[in-house]
């Protein structure tokens, strides 16, 4: 077709004899790796401890006895790599890229694991980062994996896009946090989803509440959640609801959230 752009996504033009079915845009992992369930983890916007859900659910896994890798697509932002204590770089014997392993063993793969320095910045265009994410994926030999939780950037922007239309997953699941303005640009993510027929596997809000100490009431500090409604007007499951605790910070920032006890946010999925 002339003046074609070859995004068959966003084409108008049904009897395109070079139009591409979704399938056509699916990648394959590394040919050293096996991958049984593939999860997204998205917001709608930074801020909501995305990363900090991802890394639960991943220990939680693990602690299961999985199989489990994290592959930090949050590129410009990673953040996975200090909440376990790993440094250094992804090792490679010239063909194939090795994850770095957490002390529970779970395996991470980041940016911040390629870099010098994990403060030096990431300065790249769009196209170079989804094209990272993309070897993340089809270069890094995992090995046989139970799961890979996708740790993705904020918003729905093309990280999000490529991956949706590149990884086969067997679903997506949202973080939030009680505030007006996070629940209505949350329902923006829930839409994207949608209409990439990606499956949303439920709803996680963090920052839900702070329990007191002495007599363990839930006080809801950002005002009374907007979650159950929000799941149900969209048909979702709700996986938990998760609480402030300045303890477990305090362990993600010395790079020891494996000591978290995540059966007692009773996580369902």
């Amino acid at each position: 077709m002339p003046d074609c752009n070859h995004d068959c996504t966003n084409c108008g033009v049904d009897d395109c004899s070079e139009r591409m079915n979704k399938e056509d845009f699916i990648i394959s992992p590394n040919e050293l790796t096996t991958i049984k369930h593939t999860i997204g983890i998205v917001s709608g916007k930074g801020g909501v401890g995305k990363s900090f859900v991802t890394s639960l659910l991943a220990i939680k896994k693990n602690k299961e006895g999985n199989n489990v890798a994290i592959l930090d697509a949050d590129v410009t932002g990673p953040s996975i790599p200090r909440m376990f204590g790993i440094k250094g770089q992804l090792e490679s014997d010239g063909v194939h890229i090795f994850p770095q392993k957490s002390k529970e063993g779970v395996q991470i793969v980041s940016t911040n694991l390629l870099l010098e320095k994990e403060n030096d910045p990431i300065i790249w265009r769009g196209p170079i980062i989804t094209q990272m994410v993309k070897q993340f994926y089809t270069d890094v030999a995992y090995g046989d994996l139970d799961y890979m939780f996708i740790d993705m950037p904020p918003g729905t922007g093309d990280v999000v896009l490529t991956t949706f239309q590149s990884i086969k997953m067997d679903g997506i699941i949202i973080v939030t946090s009680p505030q007006d303005l996070v629940t209505m640009i949350v329902e923006k993510a829930i839409n994207m989803a949608k209409e990439m027929d990606v499956p949303i596997l439920g709803i996680i809000e963090n920052m839900s509440y702070v329990e007191c100490p002495n007599c363990h009431e839930k006080i809801e500090i950002f005002g009374h959640s907007k979650l159950e409604e929000v799941a149900k007007n969209n048909k979702l499951n709700v996986l938990a609801r998760l609480p402030i605790n300045p303890q477990y910070a305090a362990l993600a920032d010395k790079g020891k959230i494996e000591q978290i006890d995540v059966e007692s946010f009773h996580i369902s999925f």
